[in-house]
C-alpha cells in the first residue's frame, strides 16, 4: 500500500469548517429552537477542536457564542473488555444544561458509529436534550451502526486497510490537513 495521501488541505479544512457552521445556523434559525437553545459539544479527542472552531464559526456569524463543552466517552466504550487495559479517561467538561437544549455532537471522523453510539450515552447522562445533531468533519462510511451525520465537511472514499487522521495546529499540527494512510498492523 501506499504512503499517506492528504485529502483535505488546510483550505478545504476551513472551508469546510465554515460551510458546516453556516448549514448549522441555518438549521438552527429554521427550527423552533431558539438560539439560545443550542451548545456544541466535541468528542475528545478529534472532535474538541472542531467544536472549537464550529463555535467561534456560529458566534460570527450570529453574534451569538454557543456554550461549549467537551465528552470522554472512554468508559462509554463497548470494546473495554477486548482493550484488556485500564482506559485512559480525560475529562468531560460540560457546565451548562442539556436538558431541553439542541446540542451538536461534533467529532473528526465518521466511521463504524461506535464512538457516537457512546457520546450519546455518556450525553444523555447530563439530561434530555430536545435534539442532537452530528457534525462530523469527515465521513469515511464504513457504517457497523445506524448512525448518520447532519453535517458532514466532507465524505472520503477510503480503501478498508486505510486511516484517515484529521491534523489541526490545535492538536500540535504544523498545519491542518485530513490524510489517509495504511493502517498500523
Amino acid at each position: 500500500m501506499s504512503a499517506e495521501r492528504v485529502v483535505l488541505d488546510a483550505a478545504a479544512v476551513q472551508a469546510a469548517v465554515r460551510r458546516m457552521a453556516a448549514e448549522i445556523g441555518s438549521r438552527a434559525r429554521g427550527t423552533d429552537a431558539r438560539p439560545s437553545d443550542l451548545a456544541i459539544v466535541g468528542v475528545r479527542r478529534g472532535g474538541v477542536h472542531l467544536a472549537e472552531r464550529l463555535r467561534a464559526e456560529v458566534a460570527r456569524a450570529s453574534g451569538q457564542e454557543p456554550p461549549l463543552g467537551t465528552l470522554d466517552i472512554a468508559l462509554y466504550r463497548d470494546d473495554l473488555a477486548e482493550r484488556g487495559r485500564a482506559p485512559v479517561v480525560g475529562p468531560t467538561d460540560i457546565r451548562f444544561p442539556i436538558q431541553g437544549r439542541t446540542i451538536v455532537l461534533v467529532d473528526d471522523v465518521l466511521y463504524t458509529g461506535r464512538t457516537i453510539r457512546a457520546a450519546l450515552d455518556e450525553l444523555v447522562d447530563f439530561g434530555r436534550p430536545r435534539r442532537v445533531w452530528l457534525a462530523v468533519l469527515i465521513d469515511r462510511g464504513g457504517r457497523e451502526l445506524p448512525i448518520a451525520a447532519d453535517f458532514v465537511g466532507a465524505p472520503v472514499e477510503v480503501a478498508e486497510g486505510e486511516d484517515v487522521q484529521v491534523r489541526l495546529v490545535e492538536g500540535g499540527a504544523a498545519v491542518d490537513a485530513v490524510v489517509a494512510r495504511p493502517r498500523k498492523a
